[in-house]
């Protein structure tokens, strides 16, 4: 990924952010007919491992566990807010006219070994932290429990666990930091009104 020094994100912190804020991760793979790639929803432990560690399912009938075994290495790359950004934005724009369109965005490329876990008792615990997590804004969370154990037993025996070991931590947050600041602000006051509050906010504030 090429990463100009201003939009380079080194701070291990940060890029756990942006993981544990959109962590639907494309897992990038050499498969037998050339590269492959797979959308998963990970959780992220950052206190297991040097960079932290991913944990994961996916349906037994994925060949992924079985084209990947444990100890392969494996990228996965997590994007966070993004959005077109016009020049027309920019206070400069309208007295030198030497501005042209850009996309802005935050991406993290997390490398690391790949561990399978075809285990009952990993894929359960998984299942039951990333429900806890994610249904824990509705009113009233599914839970597990809430259906029949036999069916989510036989759902279980349907999901093989995956963990990746992070190795390396590669991050860029292109927000219009090579601008100048009231160009950079009044881009994000546009982004907010056309519903990109996440993006707008982190422009105003980009580290």
């Amino acid at each position: 990924m090429y990463i100009p020094a201003h939009f380079a994100v080194s701070d291990p912190a940060a890029l756990h952010r942006i993981i544990r804020e959109h962590p639907l991760g494309m897992l990038v793979r050499q498969g037998g007919d050339g590269l492959d790639a797979d959308h998963i929803p990970f959780e992220l432990d950052p206190a297991i491992g040097p960079l932290g560690t991913l944990t994961a399912h996916v349906a037994r009938a994925n060949p992924l566990w079985q084209q990947c075994p444990s100890g392969s290495p494996v990228m996965v790359v997590f994007r966070g807010a993004e959005a077109f950004i016009s020049p027309n934005w920019y206070p400069s724009k309208h007295e030198s006219h030497r501005q042209v369109p850009t996309w802005n965005y935050e991406v993290v490329h997390a490398q690391g070994t790949i561990t399978v876990h075809d285990d009952e008792r990993f894929v359960r615990g998984l299942v039951a932290r990333l429900t806890r997590h994610h249904e824990a804004a509705e009113p009233k969370p599914w839970k597990m429990t809430d259906s029949a154990p036999e069916y989510i037993d036989g759902m279980l025996r349907n999901i093989v666990g995956i963990e990746v070991t992070l190795t390396s931590l590669v991050g860029k947050s292109k927000l219009s930091q090579n601008r100048e600041a009231r160009d950079r602000l009044q881009a994000a006051e546009v982004l907010d009104e056309r519903g990109h509050a996440e993006l707008a906010q982190r422009m105003r504030d980009p580290g």
